[in-house]
């Protein structure tokens, strides 16, 4: 019974105590929902402050922006017009600057190019009056060239030019009489050696012109003609042939002269004319008479003067061998006077050896008697060497 009485209490509060456990869950739910509902109240009110505060801000920013943009816009434009301004300032007084110098470089380089085409025409009429006076003393000289004594002084000069440069006053002469008795004189001869005790023998050498004949021939090759070209070429052929001949006639005479002479072609086209013709091979066999242009006269004198030096080394040659036989007499007294030089050193140099031997032995001996006798009055009692010194 007492236990059916505890259950029967204990149902009752168990009963109460969910009932009041409902109770305040289900206040608790409302109170925290309420709470709840007034934090999102406030929460959203806050938030729509704070966008009304952002937007506000963001507009007072923009507006801020915009204003510091059209300040910034309006300053670049009044720079970018004041530097157009300064540019243009610039650029104005550049281009009067550029003006003037073109202005005054252009009238100096007028000035100059007048100037310059003063004086060149200066020159020209110059040259003018420098031509109209050459064509005059080309007239002259042609009319002094047609003359055919003249023109052989024209190439006695060109020879006795060359002469000139090569050889030496004593090596040649003017107008020599090569054969002796005869009243011939050739107009230059080259004093060769002479054999037998014969003081020289000349070379003949004489100039020939022959202008006329080989311009001819010039202008017979500017018509190309043959048979014009033809007769031109005999005709230089026997002008050649005669000059030779008369040379040969005329200065050479062996033993006085050599057996050939030298006929002198003034000009290089003349002389080669001469060699392709077969001239120059035709006189020197029939009359044993040599051609020569400038160039080979040139060559000529020079192997002339090569034969000169050689036989001047010839003729000397004996005295150079005395002077080397007497170098060699001289030579061998001198190796003999070095020998018993040689011998007297190496004597001298005996004795001396023996001499410093000697010497310094007896020497070292005298020094260790000395050391000897020093040693032993060292060994001496004090008084002793007292009265030892006070004797001496």
């Amino acid at each position: 019974m007492r236990g059916g009485t505890m259950n029967d209490y204990l149902i009752p509060i168990a009963a109460a105590f969910i009932v009041i456990t409902i109770i305040l869950f289900t206040w608790v739910t409302a109170y925290v929902r309420k709470e709840m509902r007034e934090s999102r109240k406030e929460i959203t009110s806050y938030m729509q402050v704070s966008f009304q505060t952002m937007h506000r801000t963001s507009s007072e920013q923009g507006m801020q922006q915009e204003q510091k943009l059209e300040l910034m816009r309006q300053t670049l434009e009044n720079r970018l017009h004041m530097l157009q301004q300064d540019n243009n300032l610039q650029l104005e007084r550049m281009r009067q600057t550029v003006d003037e110098k073109l202005q005054q470089t252009l009238e100096e380089r007028i000035s100059k190019s007048f100037e310059t085409v003063r004086q060149s025409l200066d020159e020209v009429y110059r040259g003018l009056g420098e031509m109209q006076t050459l064509a005059t003393g080309v007239g002259d000289l042609k009319k002094v060239l047609s003359n055919v004594k003249t023109r052989g002084i024209v190439g006695e000069i060109q020879l006795a030019a060359i002469l000139e440069q090569i050889l030496t006053k004593e090596q040649y002469s003017e107008n020599v009489a090569t054969r002796p008795g005869a009243g011939e004189r050739v107009e230059f001869a080259v004093r060769m050696p002479g054999d037998g005790g014969q003081p020289c023998v000349w070379l003949p050498i004489d100039a020939k012109f022959h202008g006329d004949t080989y311009a001819n021939l010039m202008d017979a090759y500017e018509t190309a003609d043959a048979a014009e070209i033809g007769r031109a070429r005999k005709l230089l052929v026997d002008a050649l042939r005669k000059s030779a001949k008369d040379i040969r006639d005329k200065y050479v005479e062996p033993p006085a002269t050599t057996d050939f002479a030298v006929l002198f072609l003034p000009f290089e086209g003349l002389y080669a004319e001469a060699v392709n013709l077969g001239v120059m091979e035709a006189v020197q066999q029939d009359y044993k008479v040599m051609l020569a242009g400038p160039a080979t006269m040139a060559a000529l004198l020079n192997s002339l003067q090569m034969g000169f030096k050689t036989l001047a080394i010839q003729k000397h040659s004996g005295q150079v061998w005395d002077v080397l036989g007497a170098v060699k007499s001289e030579f061998d007294k001198f190796g003999t006077v070095l020998a018993l030089t040689q011998q007297r050193l190496v004597q001298a140099n005996e004795e001396l050896d023996k001499l410093v031997g000697t010497r310094t032995r007896s020497i070292q001996r005298t020094l260790r008697g000395v050391q000897d006798l020093s040693g032993e009055m060292q060994k001496m009692p004090q008084e002793i060497r007292q009265e030892l010194q006070g004797e001496e």
